[in-house]
């Protein structure tokens, strides 16, 4: 497990959480990897209180799975809850960014475009996968927040840790530059305020990717045993 400092003024629960949520969505602990309370409060240097505090909100999250008298296991990805959180991610991106073609703030641009030069610098690049996976988040966030739907990008967000598992499975497979040429017709749409475009882009962008998920599913024996 990936260790981190603690912040300044940062709880003790604050912090494993932190921790331990960074390592199940980066699959450094891996989907079916047994947890312990024990040696968890041990190398975070904390009380088992607040571990099992923070064990029962991951589970809530469906990313710890509590089996009585058998252990805690980080969760299998389940396809269900990652086409629960496709239908949202998709239905409401392209709202957002038919909102963003129709006033986009020029500060917000400028940091898209910074973000798609940090995509294109790291990109390919050997063990950065989690930090271009970093990117494409902060990427579609900016947008969001382009448009004062922070919020609703926050809820995407919580409702996507097994599909973002899965991204971050793809992306270490397949060659990022489909993703950032796609950033870029992103960035092209909302200077044009080409709205007409925005569904095609969305979904192109959206559902391309899908198409290698059937052979990460069912044929790949690296990653088959991570889903339920």
């Amino acid at each position: 497990m990936n260790l981190l400092d603690r912040l300044d003024g940062e709880s003790g629960r604050e912090y494993a959480y932190r921790i331990l949520k960074n390592n199940i969505m980066s699959l450094e602990l891996k989907p079916g990897e047994n947890i312990s309370e024990t040696i968890l409060a041990q190398q975070l240097n904390i009380s088992r209180t607040p571990i099992r505090e923070v064990l029962m909100k991951l589970k809530e999250e469906h990313l710890i799975e509590v089996k009585p008298q058998i252990g805690t296991y980080v969760s299998l990805i389940d396809k269900n809850l990652i086409e629960e959180a496709f239908f949202m991610r998709y239905y409401l991106e392209i709202e957002v960014m038919k909102l963003a073609c129709k006033d986009f703030p020029k500060d917000k641009l400028s940091e898209l475009e910074k973000c798609l030069i940090s995509q294109k610098y790291i990109s390919g690049k050997t063990e950065c996968e989690i930090d271009f996976h970093k990117l494409d988040v902060q990427f579609h966030n900016i947008i969001f927040s382009g448009v004062k739907r922070s919020e609703v990008w926050k809820g995407i967000l919580r409702i996507s840790t097994h599909y973002d598992r899965l991204r971050l499975i793809a992306e270490t497979k397949y060659s990022n530059e489909s993703t950032i040429k796609q950033h870029e017709k992103f960035i092209e749409t909302i200077k044009n305020k080409d709205i007409k475009s925005v569904e095609a882009l969305v979904t192109k962008h959206l559902k391309e990717p899908k198409k290698g998920w059937d052979e990460i599913f069912n044929k790949d024996f690296e990653y088959k045993s991570y889903f339920k």
